[in-house]
Parts: C-alpha cells; sequence; structure tokens
C-alpha cells in the first residue's frame, strides 16, 4: 500500500518532466552527490578557529548519515529502486541519468547528507538555514523527479539527516567537555 502511495506522487511529480528541467535537476543531484556544496561551507569554517567547531559537526553529522543510512540502513531494509519495479513509469533504459551505482532505494543518501549539512549550518548560524534547507529541499526533490528513490526514502533521509546532525552536535560537546 506504502509503495503504492509512492507511486503516486512519483508518478505525478513525472507529468511535470521536460528538456530544461531534466538538465536543472541533473544538476542539482550532482551537487548532491559530489557534496559539494555542503562539503566546502564546513571546510571553510574549518579553516577559522572561530568557526572550527561548527565545521567539524558538518562534517561529522555528514558522516554519521553516511554510516547510519548507506552502509547499515540501506543493507538492512534492501528496497530496490523505484525503476526496478515492475509497475515504474521509468526504467533503467530511460531514466534522465544513468541509474545509481547502489542498488538499494531506503532511505535516499541524497536526503540523509543535505539535512545533516543542512541542520548542522542552521545550527551553527540560523542566517545559513535560509539558504540550507532550500538546497537540501532542492538535492532530495531531484532524486524524485529522476526516479532513483521513492518520496518515503527520502523523508526517512531528512528524518535521518537532521537527527545525524543533532548527535554529531552531542557528540562534539561531550568531546570538548572531556577536553576541556
Amino acid at each position: 500500500m506504502l509503495t503504492n502511495f509512492d507511486f503516486y506522487i512519483l508518478n505525478a511529480i513525472q507529468s511535470v518532466r521536460g528538456p530544461v528541467l531534466d538538465r536543472i535537476m541533473i544538476f542539482i543531484t550532482y551537487l548532491g552527490s559530489s557534496a559539494l556544496i555542503w562539503v566546502v561551507p564546513a571546510a571553510v569554517l574549518l579553516c577559522r578557529r572561530r568557526t572550527r567547531r561548527s565545521g567539524v559537526v558538518i562534517l561529522a553529522a555528514m558522516l554519521l548519515g553516511q554510516l547510519f543510512g548507506t552502509l547499515i540502513l540501506k543493507n538492512i531494509v534492501m528496497r530496490p529502486r523505484p525503476f526496478n519495479y515492475p509497475q515504474a513509469l521509468l526504467t533503467a533504459g530511460n531514466l534522465p541519468i544513468s541509474p545509481p551505482m547502489g542498488r538499494w532505494s531506503f532511505p535516499s543518501s541524497h536526503a540523509v547528507t543535505a539535512f545533516a549539512a543542512a541542520t548542522a549550518m542552521t545550527l551553527h548560524d540560523k542566517r545559513w538555514g535560509w539558504a540550507a534547507f532550500p538546497a537540501a529541499l532542492l538535492v532530495s526533490f531531484s532524486r524524485l523527479y529522476l526516479y532513483v528513490h521513492f518520496p518515503t526514502d527520502v523523508l526517512a533521509g531528512a528524518i535521518l539527516g537532521v537527527l545525524c546532525a543533532l548527535l554529531a552536535v552531542l557528540i562534539c560537546e561531550r568531546a570538548n567537555k572531556i577536553k576541556d
């Protein structure tokens, strides 16, 4: 039943597809794949003594997200990607991008990383949230648009990303207290 609901939303998104939007979504998903939009701000923060801890939290949040999402949850749940289902509107052969290397869909690693970084950035400076969260939403939406994740994959990834950012803050605060 949940998969049918996922397909309903996923297939509705396909009704807005077009060549220009395809290019935009491919570019956005590429930014999420390379994590440049998250790593560059973290690296800049790492360079300044006053903001170094925030840079560490952002990177730690993303690493925790990949650990829990990609290495653990994906291999426990083992949900196939949407294009691998018999009722799929798109197949591996007619996706706007090459099929992702990872076989499993749940949770979306792009969403996990994006929301982990966006949450950590916002915790550093609330003003960053105005840019970070819309970027995280765009990266996550691009995965639906490109038909490589279900909406529940993205939702679970977003929740996990937020939780990993909060965990990263706790770990870094504890480590700092031990150090002091």
